[in-house]
């Protein structure tokens, strides 16, 4: 395959490749980052240094707050709207359909509103997006709001959230720098999502129990207000990363983003490998009940199966991230990424609770090469182009992973769901197997050469 030309670089000056957040004067005390190194955990060293000197960073602990409250907000939300669009219409289907809304509209605002996240300061586009989700919220609130439109501000809310996900992780590089503070910061927002799946239906289910639907869901006009208010306060107000003078409307800045990012073929490989696991691995999660009705077991069974990758997720990520140094969590990448959804395959011997838990632990466990492809798509997308990459990036993943689960239902309509899933495992390794070769052979020369003299080159030149 032809290499594509390959994007503009950003005309703002190297970051210090050793230190982040040192202090300006020109900032407020209170917002100045601490002086501390980017590396990570050298071996014998402090396992938990990496993720304290997160911490340590002032407005990232502002980004965390929020981002815990708004989406265990979001799930409890999520949870209550379709409790009430059942009671409203007893139809089981418009109820699956609203979680369904949570996941397509990624692709359109992904794609047609990704100019906002580099063409306006990410704290004016974060708060806005809070804003616009705390009002929607507060509409489905009134008793008066059809089922029509409860349905449409979910859409609108879905559709904010690849724009407001982008314009975050873009922003993580200014408030951690583009090294390790950046890739810890973004694993410890991946392990609260995780850990928000796990808790947030619970607390959701608990709250039905003593208010109403309406009621759960205006808690979550008050989360999104919130949010918003911490990421005003505790973060500093930065200049757009493009000045957006140059003519072009935002629709036409989103789409020429969106053809920069998937023109580039490094960039394009990666975001594949974003991409491509969770989208094959959603499968025993769409089918856990009808898998747990095939081999006969009840919903306390069927909650394990539900639990089990979320588990094994978190339980990776907390070890890769504390535990391992950058280099070896970069020499990673690849084989987890390529081995990660074998443990699927034991689905095809239509195995029990137990072992089906254990596979699916292991699977989620896979899921921790993303620790070290974070620091590769950093390296590869220009600064003026980040936001705009970071939204495309969730608005794919989202999407795919929508896709996936669709796909999923559809053979289990044809086929044995302990099939279906061992399936998944089994294509998915195939796919990923070739990709691994693709990321391997857009390897820029530095890396590969850095990896050689680290007596790491299987990991990125062989084949």
């Amino acid at each position: 395959m032809p290499r594509e030309t390959e994007p503009p670089t950003g005309g703002h000056p190297p970051r210090d490749p050793e230190r982040v957040g040192s202090p300006d004067p020109s900032e407020p005390a209170a917002l100045r980052a601490p002086a501390v190194p980017v590396h990570g955990p050298g071996p014998g060293g402090d396992p938990s240094r990496g993720y304290r000197a997160v911490f340590a960073v002032v407005e990232f602990r502002a980004v965390f707050a929020a981002h815990l409250l708004s989406l265990l907000g979001v799930v409890v939300s999520e949870l209550a709207l379709t409790v009430l669009v059942y009671d409203l219409t007893d139809s089981p289907l418009l109820s699956a359909l609203t979680f369904a809304l949570g996941m397509l509209p990624y692709l359109v605002g992904g794609t047609l509103f990704a100019g906002i996240a580099d063409r306006y300061p990410a704290r004016r586009v974060l708060v806005t997006c809070d804003l616009i989700c705390a009002a929607c919220v507060a509409v489905m609130v009134l008793p008066g709001t059809p089922v029509a439109g409860l349905l449409l501000l979910r859409c609108l809310v879905a559709a904010v959230s690849p724009v407001f996900t982008g314009t975050r992780m873009a922003a993580l590089t200014d408030i951690l720098g583009e090294g390790d503070l950046f890739v810890l910061g973004r694993s410890l927002l991946r392990i609260v999502s995780q850990s928000a799946l796990l808790a947030g239906f619970g607390v959701g289910g608990l709250l039905l129990a003593v208010v109403s639907p309406r009621g759960a869901i205006t808690i979550t006009v008050v989360t999104f207000l919130c949010s918003a208010a911490l990421l005003r306060i505790g973060t500093r107000d930065r200049p757009a990363r493009t000045t957006g003078k140059g003519g072009g409307t935002l629709l036409g800045e989103s789409l020429a983003g969106a053809r920069l990012v998937l023109g580039h073929r490094r960039i394009r490989a990666l975001l594949l490998l974003f991409w491509l696991p969770p989208a094959f691995v959603v499968a025993p999660e769409a089918l856990a009940a009808p898998y747990a009705d095939e081999i006969g077991v009840g919903s306390a069974a069927l909650g394990l199966l539900m639990c089990a990758m979320p588990v094994g997720s978190i339980a990776a990520e907390l070890y890769t991230g504390a535990a391992l140094s950058p280099r070896t969590r970069s020499r990673v990448v690849l084989p987890l990424a390529a081995a990660g959804l074998l443990p699927l395959v034991l689905y095809g011997f239509r195995p029990g609770v137990a072992l089906a838990a254990v596979a699916l632990v292991l699977a989620g466990a896979g899921s921790a090469y993303v620790i070290g492809l974070d620091q590769w798509f950093v390296e590869a997308v220009p600064d003026e182009l980040r936001g705009r990459a970071m939204t495309v990036l969730t608005a794919g993943l989202m999407t795919l992973q929508g896709v996936g689960m669709a796909l999923a239902g559809l053979a289990a309509e044809f086929f044995p769901v302990h099939q279906v899933v061992a399936g998944a495992g089994a294509v998915g390794t195939l796919c990923l197997l070739v990709l691994v070769a693709e990321v391997r052979r857009t390897a820029p020369a530095h890396r590969i050469r850095t990896e050689v003299r680290d007596g790491a080159d299987q990991h990125m030149t062989s084949g």
